[in-house]
């Protein structure tokens, strides 16, 4: 099976970039492929719990819809532990579906993965 990693490092600061990987991620699932979101740095809060539910731009369902469908559809979330310590972020501050991994597991995603984006 194909495997795509999208790793995110834009946060809840700028949302417009925030849709990208969650609708790319369950079309991605949808076409057969393995999805991964992997969130670093600010991409972090985008993930915290009660942050999608505030994001909506335009016609778009919110954030947290969008993020539903992904996980719904088998598109895996891994959040940067390294992150979330250089932003005082407590590791349980955020969604459930959310693993927390480190730089090693992001290095191993991005090797196995047949293509990587980034946002």
């Amino acid at each position: 099976m194909a495997k795509i990693l999208y790793v995110q490092t834009s946060g809840t600061n700028t949302p417009e970039r925030l849709y990208a990987p969650f609708i790319l991620g369950a079309t991605a699932a949808a076409m057969g492929v393995e999805a991964a979101i992997f969130f670093m740095i600010r991409g972090i809060t985008a993930v915290r719990r009660g942050e999608a539910e505030k994001i909506r731009i335009g016609a778009f369902p919110t954030l947290a819809e969008a993020m539903r469908q992904a996980i719904d559809a088998g598109v895996k979330i891994y959040i940067c532990e390294q992150s979330t310590q250089l932003l005082g972020i407590p590791r349980g501050d955020f969604i459930p579906e959310g693993i927390i991994a480190g730089g090693a597991t992001l290095n191993d995603l991005a090797l196995d993965a047949d293509a990587v984006m980034s946002f």
